[in-house]
């Protein structure tokens, strides 16, 4: 007897764009950089029929009202990866970050989707997401300097090793394009411009 020979089922175009990552913005800059106060900024100026979505981020620590986030247990973060929820995670500063696997239904959906992402990890995001809009926010050292002290978060040593690290080199993919969005003004300038660029990915 012949075998029975199943097609595969049809990728439609939607989900061939969000398997490539053609609407996906990835935010990146270092710590004190201001990207949570952006990405708030920019959901206020939304539009109502505007499918821009920020993802939040899984994160090894408690939440806290400057970002938006949900806290995991070490075993818990370890448990979805196990489970494959997440489309992106990685570690820094002792503590995961996680990306969950729904910015992949919302793609495909057709929405722009802003992920909170890291410079040290950009090559892993490409190889998943190879069309990803990298953008990473710049600040000058003085002012990250302030904001880092400001919010409280770090010891000294801490502040100064993610001063450090904000200056040090990081992989960029031969096909990757990463464009600079400054950030030393208000943050309603940058997230201007944040939302200019996600309103060009939208579809027509």
């Amino acid at each position: 007897m012949n075998p029975i020979l199943i097609a595969p089922a049809a990728t439609s175009p939607a989900a061939a764009e969000a398997q490539r990552g053609q609407r996906l913005i990835y935010l990146m800059g270092a710590s004190g950089s201001g990207k949570d106060t952006l990405l708030r900024h920019l959901r206020t100026t939304l539009q109502p029929n505007e499918p821009v979505l920020v993802a939040h981020r899984y994160i090894t620590r408690p939440s806290s009202a400057d970002e938006s986030s949900v806290a995991l247990s070490n075993t818990e973060f370890q448990r979805r990866i196990d489970l494959g929820c997440f489309a992106l995670h990685w570690h820094s500063h002792g503590l995961h970050y996680g990306i969950g696997v729904e910015i992949d239904t919302w793609l495909a959906g057709n929405a722009v989707v802003i992920i909170n992402g890291s410079r040290a990890h950009l090559a892993l995001a490409h190889a998943r997401y190879p069309y990803l809009t990298a953008i990473e926010v710049t600040t000058h050292p003085d002012v990250l300097a302030t904001r880092l002290r400001q919010r409280g978060r770090e010891t000294a040593a801490q502040i100064q090793a993610r001063l450090e690290k904000a200056v040090q080199p990081y992989r960029i993919p031969a096909t990757c394009s990463v464009s600079s969005l400054p950030n030393n003004t208000a943050p309603e300038d940058a997230a201007g411009q944040l939302l200019k660029i996600a309103r060009r990915l939208l579809p027509a």
